[in-house]
């Protein structure tokens, strides 16, 4: 009985908020929802004509459901969307109030473009920018104090035309995949498909920390991750988190987040506690890229706005707490033709499986060609305090293929075709009463940067803070890319089918070096990848410069996807991202070092102090060894506190004086960051000997395991 209940709360809930094809049909006529639908499908051109009847309908639902205003909504350079409101209201001309919403309005908006980061493209008197309909991703209604407000999923451009956002990127990546996939398909003889969709399915982990405790501290408020902290007695040491009964403040957060995602349509599937205490993970059944990253930012805000309403705070940085596991996204990519086929699902015979083999040949020479260009679609400042820890993938882009495929690899590798491949075997568990189980052909390694999970590849390396669309831009790019030149090839074959087998053949050789199914945590790996010439990139600042490497700029160029002015943008924005992030983690640190730290540890140890003389006076004979010692630590750490605010402070200062983006990101990344882990020490050690009564802060133990 309660399961038929739950069935129908998400039945009924279920896409309520969304102008989906169900709405459509209802409120669009017969003839536009056909057009409309033609446009989304099949990529064909929607008149202005379609588009004020669209705009009517759209409208007309909007208001049926309690809408007074509508927005654009899209995804500037930021890491965040934006939107500005207007309402539906209008005058005729008796000064009366009519409701109008009209084709050009839902087209097309004009937000001020040099306000948000630009790289150049956009200089302050250049204001003009516009959004533009994307009618591929539903619009949806979004609820709140503010009311009820239309927001129509837009793209983001300049004056000029290029693109100063993260969605016409995205989509035009998405083309480019679709129309080189299709080319090697119809020389596969596969002709019956006209378009390949990239299938996304981004999974979010993030932590829930008590509000109260969140809003004492700066560090979290201004940085998003602390600065400070020095770790609890336990941590995550006994694995009884992950996986673990949750709790009813975070149950009753996880099902209100349900509800709402589920009634902006999104697939919210899986919730489970992950591996460090206070550390949570939301995973959604797949959509297509571009609808995947729409509602991966949805997800991201709403996690924001429902923990408020539970008295929590939802931080979503990468390294929020040091010494325990950080947030990740890891985003589940594949290819779907309109046909409805997995080109990377193996099927029962995967060595014979030759559109598979082709497919995922050119996956792994993508990642090896451009292993640089990955690495750098994983980065924010965030990311690169959790990559290489045990707990994320290293900075060094491997692929998994796992034992059965690694041996049709093998095969191919020695015999130019795969004749066999291995198949999960069964397990016995011992127990009588219960089923024998079929196991998988493969393991799964957690380990891995770039995993093949049976029918799909994760990356892994994405940060949970970030917009997913970078990572599958650069990701459909590279195999576009591929692609493209498999096509060509074939183009000019005798005998396809021979030359499918040598291509495959080829790209495996060629770039098997990438491949790496063994522990991605372990020293040996980190040597044994820089014997095979694999690139070790350890921060933002050092895989930015790829933007504008020579081969980057070729790939995407020819693929459509980012011009050269496009590209030297998003370098400078990187740069000036990096440093801002930075320069607010130092400043933020050196006030609550000097207005909270430092002033708190002077009363303990002049506490010590009248401690020491009191006890002194009162028995001259008795042992002060321990007050003493404890004063020459906490004033020797005092100092060190002192003396690295004093360098911490000119670094800074310095630091805005630089000019370049690059070269100020650089002086961060290689001055200013060991500067705020020299301030970072003492303050850390002084936590865990002064008294607690005194310590400005909530500590990580109060904020981990007091929820």
């Amino acid at each position: 009985m309660e399961n038929t209940m739950e069935n129908n709360i998400i039945k009924n809930v279920f896409g309520t908020r969304v102008f989906n094809d169900d709405m459509r049909q209802a409120y669009l006529p017969k003839k536009t929802y056909e057009a409309l639908k033609s446009t989304i499908e099949k990529g064909e051109e929607l008149s202005p004509e379609v588009a004020n009847v669209v705009a009517h309908g759209m409208k007309e639902w909007a208001l049926a459901n309690g809408a007074t205003h509508y927005t654009h909504w899209f995804q500037p350079m930021t890491g965040v969307t934006a939107e500005k409101h207007d309402s539906f209201l209008s005058a005729d001309s008796d000064s009366r109030a009519v409701l109008e919403f009209s084709g050009k309005e839902l087209i097309k908006g004009e937000p001020d473009a040099s306000s948000f980061p630009s790289g150049g493209l956009r200089a302050t008197f250049e204001a003009r920018g516009y959004t533009t309909w994307d009618c591929t991703s539903p619009a949806f209604l979004r609820e709140d104090a503010i009311g009820t407000v239309l927001c129509i999923p837009t793209a983001f451009c300049s004056y000029t035309g290029e693109a100063l956002d993260k969605k016409m990127p995205l989509l035009r990546s998405m083309e480019a995949i679709s129309r080189q996939a299709v080319r090697v398909l119809h020389l596969l003889g596969k002709t019956d498909v006209t378009k390949v969709d990239v299938s996304v399915g981004a999974e979010q982990e993030y932590f829930l920390i008590d509000r109260d405790e969140y809003l004492k501290r700066d560090d979290l408020i201004f940085a998003g991750r602390t600065l400070f902290g020095s770790m609890p007695p336990k941590g995550q040491e006994l694995d009884d988190h992950y996986f673990g009964s949750i709790r009813e403040r975070q149950a009753s957060f996880m099902k209100e987040l349900n509800e709402e995602l589920w009634s902006l349509g999104i697939l919210s599937k899986t919730q489970h506690n992950e591996v460090a205490p206070g550390q949570h993970e939301m995973a959604p059944i797949y959509s297509t890229a571009n609808i995947a990253t729409d509602h991966n930012q949805l997800v991201m805000e709403l996690m924001k706005k429902v923990a408020r309403r539970h008295g929590l705070e939802c931080l979503l940085s990468e390294k929020p707490f040091e010494g325990v596991n950080g947030s990740g996204k890891h985003d589940n990519w594949s290819l779907i033709t309109d046909t409805g086929k997995n080109l990377l699902s193996p099927g029962k015979h995967p060595n014979d499986n030759k559109t598979f083999l082709l497919f995922l040949a050119a996956v792994i020479a993508a990642v090896d060609e451009y292993a640089p260009l990955l690495r750098l679609s994983a980065s924010c400042p965030g990311n690169d305090h959790r990559l290489g820890g045990h707990e994320a993938p290293p900075p060094v882009i491997s692929v998994f293929l796992g034992e059965q495929l690694e041996d049709i690899v093998e095969q191919i590798l020695r015999k130019g075709t795969a004749s066999h491949a291995s198949s999960g075997e069964s397990m016995d568990s011992g127990v009588q009463t219960m089923p024998v189980i079929k196991k998988d052909a493969t393991d799964r390694n957690r380990t891995s940067p770039f995993a093949f999970t049976g029918n799909k590849f994760e990356f892994r390396m994405v940060g949970s803070s970030m917009s997913i669309a970078g990572p599958n831009t650069v990701l459909n790019s590279i195999v576009a890319e591929v692609l493209q030149e498999i096509a060509d090839r074939l183009e000019k074959s005798d005998d396809t089918a021979h030359d499918v087998d040598v291509i495959i053949h080829d790209l495996l050789n060629d770039h098997q070096r990438v491949i790496f199914n063994g522990d991605g945590y372990s020293e040996e790996w980190m040597k044994e990848a820089e014997k095979r010439g694999l690139p070790k990139i350890e921060s933002m600042v050092e895989a930015t410069a790829y933007f504008l490497d020579e081969k980057s700029v070729k790939m995407f160029e020819n693929q459509g996807v980012y011009s050269l002015a496009e590209l030297e943008s998003r370098a400078e924005i990187n740069y000036e991202a990096y440093a801002k992030a930075l320069n607010i983690e130092a400043r933020t640190m050196l006030k609550m070092a000097t207005k909270q730290y430092i002033p708190a540890v002077m009363k303990y140890v002049t506490s010590l102090a009248d401690s020491i003389n009191s006890v002194t006076q009162a028995c001259p004979e008795a042992n002060i060894s321990v007050q003493k010692e404890l004063l020459i630590l906490c004033s020797n750490h005092l100092a060190d506190a002192r003396k690295a605010v004093v360098a911490l402070r000119s670094a800074v200062k310095k630091a805005m004086t630089l000019e370049s983006g690059r070269e100020q990101a650089e002086y961060f990344l290689n001055t200013v960051l060991p500067l705020m882990e020299s301030l970072r020490r003492p303050i850390d050690e002084l936590e865990d000997m002064v008294d607690k009564k005194l310590w400005p802060v909530p500590a990580y133990g109060d904020m981990l395991f007091e929820v």
